[in-house]
C-alpha cells in the first residue's frame, strides 16, 4: 500500500508520546522532578503532533468529528474517543507536575491506562483488516505497544539522567536501563516474527475465489478494469522492490535497536550529564528506526482488492 507520511508520523510520534506517558503515570520517572516536568511536556507535544498529523491525509478534515460517533463498530472511532478522554488525566497529571511540582499518581495511573488503550485501538485499526493478511495478526498489536513503550523508556532514561546530573531527585536512571533494554529487545523480536509471518503467509483469497470462477479452472486477467490509474491502483497497488525493502529493514534494525542498545551500554560508564545526552540521542535514533519500520509496514502490505488488477494472490 502507498505509505502516507501523515499516518507514519502519527503512529510513530504518538506511540512514543503515549509510551512516555505510561512511564510517567506508573512512577518509573518522578513526575515532580525537573525531568518529569519536561517529560510531561514532551509527551503532550508528541501526542498532539501525532494526532494533528493524522488529519492531513483526510480528504475532508472538517468531517473528522463525525468519525467519533461510530465508536460501537469502528476501531478508528474508538481510538479518537480514547485519545480525547486520555488528554484529561494526562493534562491533570501534567498540571500537577508543572505548576505544583507534585506527582499526582491517580491521574497518572488513569493517563497510563488510557495511553495503553489508545495505542491498542490504533493497532487494531490495522490488525482487524482481514483484507490485508500481513496486518491481520496479534503481532501487529504487540509491535505497536512495545515500540511505543520502548521509546518512552528511552526518553525517560535520558530525562532521569539529566535529573541526576543537575542534582534533582529524579531517582536512579540506571535502574531504568534494564527495563528499557528488555522492552526494546522484545519489540524487535516481535517485529522479526511479524516480518517472518508476513513473508510466509498469504491471504486465502485468490483471483479464482474473488471472481467466483474457480470452478471453471485457472483464471487470468485479460484486460485491466480501468485504462488509467485510479485511487485503488495508486493507494493499494503500491509496491516496494525487495532489494529496497531489505536495505530499509537493515536500516530500521541499526537505528531502532543496534545504536540505541550501544548507547545504553556505553552510558553505564559515563557521568550523568554525558549519559543524559547519549540516552536522548538514543531515543531519537530509536524513533528514526520506528519511522522506517512503519514506512515498510504500509509499503509491504498487499490488499486483496488488487486481485482484480492482475495479482494472482494477495
Amino acid at each position: 500500500m502507498h505509505p502516507a507520511f501523515s499516518v507514519i508520523a502519527f503512529t510513530s510520534l504518538s506511540g512514543m508520546g503515549y509510551g512516555l506517558a505510561v512511564v510517567l503515570g506508573v512512577g518509573l520517572l518522578d513526575g515532580a522532578s525537573l525531568g518529569g516536568q519536561i517529560g510531561y511536556v514532551i509527551a503532550l507535544l508528541l501526542i498532539s503532533a501525532g494526532l494533528a498529523s493524522s488529519t492531513l491525509h483526510l480528504g475532508h478534515p472538517e468531517r473528522a468529528p463525525l468519525a467519533l460517533t461510530q465508536w460501537r463498530s469502528s476501531w478508528l472511532s474508538r481510538e479518537g474517543v480514547l485519545a480525547i478522554v486520555t488528554f484529561l488525566p494526562l493534562g491533570l497529571a501534567a498540571l500537577g507536575s508543572l505548576f505544583f511540582a507534585a506527582d499526582w499518581r491517580p491521574a497518572g495511573w488513569l493517563a497510563a491506562a488510557g495511553s495503553v488503550a489508545t495505542v491498542y485501538c490504533t493497532a487494531m485499526i490495522y490488525a482487524s483488516l482481514k483484507t490485508v493478511q500481513q496486518w491481520a495478526s496479534g503481532l501487529t498489536v504487540a509491535v505497536y505497544l512495545l515500540f511505543g513503550l520502548a521509546g518512552g523508556l528511552l526518553l525517560a532514561s535520558g530525562l532521569a539522567a539529566m535529573d541526576a546530573a543537575m542534582d534533582h531527585t529524579g531517582g536512579s536512571w540506571r535502574s531504568l536501563l534494564p527495563l528499557a533494554v528488555l522492552v526494546m529487545l522484545a519489540a524487535w523480536v516481535a517485529k522479526a516474527l511479524w516480518w517472518r509471518r508476513a513473508g510466509q503467509e498469504h491471504s486465502a483469497s485468490t483471483i479464482e475465489s474473488a471472481t467466483g470462477l474457480g470452478h471453471l479452472g485457472k483464471v487470468r486477467l485479460l484486460e485491466r478494469p480501468h485504462i488509467e490509474e485510479n485511487y485503488l491502483t495508486r493507494e493499494m497497488g503500491f509496491r516496494v522492490a525487495r532489494k529496497h525493502a531489505v536495505k530499509l529493514r537493515r536500516m530500521a534494525w541499526i537505528f531502532g535497536l543496534v545504536l540505541p542498545l550501544a548507547a545504553l551500554l556505553i552510558s553505564l560508564v559515563l557521568p550523568d550529564g554525558f549519559a543524559a545526552v547519549l540516552l536522548l540521542h538514543a531515543a531519537l535514533s530509536h524513533l528514526l528506526g520506528v519511522l522506517i519500520e512503519r514506512w515498510l509496514f504500509f509499503a509491504e502490505a498487499r490488499h486483496t482488492v488488487m486481485l482484480y488488477y492482475g495479482d494472482e494472490r494477495a
